[in-house]
């Protein structure tokens, strides 16, 4: 079986990444209405009601402004640890006892051939948590809304075939830019969110001889821009030894418009 993954939307108005095997499919994260989740299935040629279940990363609203909806009209299984079901309480309304579950944290859960990994990530919520997909010896790893890339993750995540990997602003653009200082000092934080160049490190020491692809996430509508998080990137890279084209490629993603439905 192959695993096959879309961007749905990435960024600060609402995030979501669907990944199927051909036996399951999966959501994760829903961080837009139930409405603009179902016209992002429809341009991707995938029905929301085929779902396995939807995986939650983290409660904050850009992450599970759909969960409730979605989970009620379709019946999904939701996942997500003790600490996130508790930080929702509230948030997405009342979810069937027997829809709920608990996916602990750095542990893993298998569906048929495919096994899902849960990893910790730094960033300002209960226990956000992100995922690691393992089929056929094929990876794929998502990974945004962190502060930095940890040692430990860096482990977790080494040599993956393809990467959903934050490059959320541009430091100067957002040193300049209109957010009050406090809002800067949180995204600056190591609980916020990794720069271009932070994330280009990142990506030089995880990246191995099966890796593929970069897919750039979470980028900030007002601190960075897709050209400038790409260059940026790619400027760092090549300052490591790292050549775009020859080693993986990197792709955009975008806050509306899902990426093409592709291989791992």
């Amino acid at each position: 079986m192959t695993l096959h993954f879309s961007v749905l939307a990435s960024g600060s108005t609402g995030n979501a990444i669907y990944v199927e095997n051909g036996e399951h499919s999966f959501l994760v994260d829903a961080g837009m209405s139930g409405k603009q989740m179902e016209a992002l299935f429809n341009e991707i040629g995938r029905d929301i009601k085929n779902l396995s279940g939807l995986f939650v990363t983290h409660e904050h609203s850009d992450h599970i402004k759909g969960v409730g909806i979605l989970a009620r009209k379709y019946k999904l299984p939701v996942y997500a640890n003790e600490k996130t079901w508790q930080a929702m309480d509230g948030l997405i309304g009342e979810i069937p006892v027997d829809q709920k579950f608990v996916f602990g944290m750095e542990s893993v859960k298998t569906f048929g051939s495919l096994d899902i990994e849960s990893f910790g990530v730094s960033h300002d919520a209960a226990e956000p948590m992100f995922y690691v997909f393992h089929q056929d010896g094929k990876k794929l790893v998502l990974v945004t809304d962190t502060g930095y890339v940890s040692d430990r993750m860096k482990g977790i995540i080494s040599n993956a075939d393809a990467y959903v990997f934050e490059s959320n602003h541009d430091v100067q653009m957002l040193r300049m830019g209109r957010y009050p200082w406090n809002v800067k000092r949180r995204i600056l934080s190591d609980v916020g969110h990794i720069s271009n160049e932070d994330a280009a490190i990142a990506m030089s020491e995880v990246a191995g001889d099966n890796t593929k692809s970069f897919y750039l996430a979470h980028l900030s509508l007002d601190n960075n821009m897709k050209d400038l998080a790409r260059m940026s990137v790619q400027q760092t890279l090549e300052s490591r030894g790292i050549l775009i084209g020859e080693q993986f490629n990197l792709y955009d993603t975008d806050p509306k418009k899902p990426t093409v439905l592709t291989a791992v």
